[in-house]
């Protein structure tokens, strides 16, 4: 990173430094090493990188289709497929390079005392911090069923708590009611930060068949279509977060940097780069220019002056 970019877009979250306020999201880059495949792609772009999703014991994912091209975005229902958290720390975690990057485990379970042995797995790892996903909207056992019920998303990341001194960082849905409420409900419980928003529930159908094109029948709708939704939910987590100093990770269809300044405004501390990937490997260097330029032209030193800067044209309704 040169001077310039650390200036400008240094900023520390849940005690991580990161050198810029991008993250890539989990799901979107496997486990820190499929983009570093691609000519100009470099780690060293992101201040962090969310690894995929991991639980207790191996999973195949879901049957097929598992994806689905979107007019704005698109459809997955991969299933949490992963080779099972002993195996990341032990085969996949010694590959990574400690030195380019954040890199942050996330994981889900089954039950919540799943969960907690997942935490604690990776508590004697060298990861920087862990993802709880309580709000995966295309599995059978978990998922939604933990996310949407906030005094469950409360135990979930209570038990995490009480397995690991690593910084947590909760990942909400937009698939309930009350999204405030249960980040409040997740900050009591231990939270030392929050990612906002997970994908929303969605269902594509032949209508040749009559059937779901998607082999699990519904799964998560990411990219530019949901940026609207993930924006509102961004401010209002940050009504409730913003008194406990509790940070953001906003996310949710951010394409270029226009976008992720969106997010910083609405509330975020740093922005999450998912299924923008998809479209341009290379988007993370072209997004900490925009936003550079961008604060040159505010007369902005540094990101974190950005974050929380909405002004409403009334009041909003939490």
């Amino acid at each position: 990173m040169t001077e310039k970019i650390a200036h400008y877009l240094g900023i520390d979250f849940c005690g991580m430094s990161l050198e810029t306020p991008l993250v890539l999201l989990s799901g979107c880059a496997g486990f820190g090493e499929e983009y570093t495949r691609v000519t100009g792609f470099s780690n060293r772009d992101v201040g962090a990188v969310c690894l995929k999703g991991t639980t207790l014991e191996p999973r195949l994912g879901n049957p097929p289709h598992r994806v689905f091209e979107t007019a704005a975005g698109m459809l997955n229902a991969i299933g949490l497929q992963n080779p099972g958290a002993r195996y990341v720390v032990d085969e996949i975690l010694p590959d990574l390079d400690f030195s380019e990057t954040r890199y942050i485990a996330n994981i889900s379970g089954a039950t919540v005392e799943e969960y907690a042995e997942v935490a604690r797995i990776f508590d004697a790892s060298p990861i920087d911090a862990i993802e709880i996903n309580i709000s995966c909207p295309n599995v059978k056992e978990g998922g939604m069923i933990f996310g949407n019920d906030p005094a469950m998303s409360a135990r979930v990341v209570a038990a995490c708590r009480g397995a690991t001194e690593k910084p947590l960082i909760t990942k909400l849905s937009p698939n309930q009611t009350d999204i405030a409420e249960n980040a409040r409900c997740c900050i009591e419980a231990g939270t030392d930060g929050l990612s906002v928003i997970n994908t929303v529930a969605g269902m594509v159908i032949d209508s040749e068949s009559g059937r779901p094109i998607l082999g699990n029948n519904q799964g998560g709708l990411s990219g530019p279509a949901i940026k609207p939704v993930a924006l509102l939910c961004v401010h209002r987590v940050y009504q409730v977060a913003k008194a406990h100093n509790v940070p953001i990770i906003g996310q949710g269809g951010v394409t270029c940097a226009a976008d992720a300044i969106e997010f910083l405004i609405a509330g975020a501390s740093i922005v999450g780069i998912g299924t923008g990937l998809f479209y341009d490997p290379l988007i993370c260097p072209r997004i900490n220019q925009g936003l550079i330029e961008y604060m040159d032209r505010k007369g902005v030193d540094n990101v974190r002056a950005l974050t929380g800067t909405l002004r409403c044209n009334s009041p909003l309704t939490v």
